[in-house]
């Protein structure tokens, strides 16, 4: 079969690492007779030094012309004095928005291998840890209405913010706000992503909010009542955020599946990459209707080790093979990346951030070729 990716290098570590990746797919078409067409595009900060925008529409149209999209890293504090709509992660909302990407799959994994590597105490994580977050990406506070305003004497501004805060009188001064928003449409559709893929799994799905304080949280709640109604094989309970960030440190395997809003999403993914040892470690995909999606690293673009040949592409690697799995609809090509991941582990060849004591250094590039050897084999 022939596929069109897009690939997106992007910033810092970011062109590493998908250089890293390529190999691997390369040896997948080799094995198992597909053709890849990689469709290199701009996004990030890469994108504002050329054309002036970290997000050009010539890159949004080919990536709907394609299959799929891969994608590195973006940012770099280079450009951090730029306005929000022109910092290189606007990129990345942007593409979520313009792509219809509506569903973030966050697996949080403890490879036997890298158990040492977690902080987490033996016993709480002993028998492996398989945990799953599905992130809605489109909606909430990230894409609600903002602005900052200055609050003066005769400020028409003023009604308004009295209104957000409650009718609370507010002294003149500079005011910020952001808001968090929902509609039924947007939980309803993430809900029944998150059962499904629970369907698949151990048919668990703890729904996190903060219902007892945001009115969008008691929206939350009860939508995903109503559709648990649909799939009742599936074990549904509901966890403030506030406790759910306590309980992955204190007994992550009590978690299946987490379904969570768009910050809390970010907040909680990330602090279950570190639980599980390293965030070089983790993939995710950003799906929507159909087969398309998004796949990335959950890390950032790290600019301090760009061009060092220290980066782990693992992360890249995997979310590639979720690319394999959920848009181009190969299953077991995807399972043999994993492997061959798991192989290049079990052999105890280590990029840095997961180094110890007797294991062998590989470096970004070195890995790349390392599990793509593996493959087949």
């Amino acid at each position: 079969m022939d596929y069109t990716i897009a690939v997106i290098k992007g910033d810092g570590i970011g062109p590493e690492i998908i250089d890293a990746t390529i190999p691997v797919l390369e040896k997948i078409c080799k094995e198992y007779g597909h053709r890849i067409k990689y469709e290199y595009l701009l996004a990030g900060g890469a994108a504002l030094d050329e054309h002036g925008e970290p997000l050009p529409k010539k890159t949004v149209k080919k990536c709907k012309e394609c299959s799929a999209v891969l994608l590195g890293a973006v940012g770099d504090p280079k450009w951090d004095s730029q306005p929000g709509n022109l910092r290189p992660e606007a990129a990345i909302l942007g593409l979520r928005d313009s792509l219809g990407l509506y569903a973030n799959l966050r697996p949080a994994m403890v490879y036997d291998e890298l158990e040492y590597a977690s902080p987490l105490k033996h016993e709480i994580i002993e028998g492996g840890l398989n945990i799953l977050i599905v992130r809605e990406l489109t909606g909430g506070i990230y894409f609600g209405k903002r602005g900052t305003e200055v609050i003066g004497e005769a400020s028409g501004i003023g009604k308004f913010i009295d209104h957000l805060r409650g009718e609370k009188t507010l002294p003149p001064g500079r005011f910020a706000y952001d808001v968090e928003q929902y509609s039924e449409f947007e939980i309803r559709r993430i809900a029944n992503v998150a059962f499904e893929m629970a369907m698949k799994r151990e048919m668990r799905v703890t729904s996190v909010d903060k219902a007892n304080v945001l009115e969008s949280s008691r929206l939350w709640r009860a939508v995903m009542e109503e559709v648990h109604v649909k799939y009742p094989q599936v074990k549904l309970d509901h966890m403030y955020v506030d406790n759910a960030s306590q309980q992955l440190i204190k007994a992550p395997r009590q978690f299946d599946v987490i379904v969570t809003s768009n910050m809390f999403g970010d907040i909680l993914s990330d602090e279950a990459s570190q639980i599980t040892g390293s965030i070089g470690m983790l993939p995710s995909a950003s799906l929507g209707d159909g087969s398309f999606g998004l796949y990335e690293p959950i890390h950032g673009s790290a600019p301090k080790y760009a061009g060092m040949d220290l980066a782990n592409p693992v992360a890249t690697i995997l979310s590639a093979a979720m690319l394999l799995r959920y848009s181009l609809g190969l299953g077991a090509e995807a399972d043999a990346v994993e492997k061959a991941v798991k192989d290049y582990l079990a052999m105890g060849y280590r990029t840095q951030d997961i180094m110890s004591d007797g294991m062998i250094p590989a470096g970004t590039r070195e890995c790349g070729r390392l599990i793509a050897e593996f493959i087949g084999h």
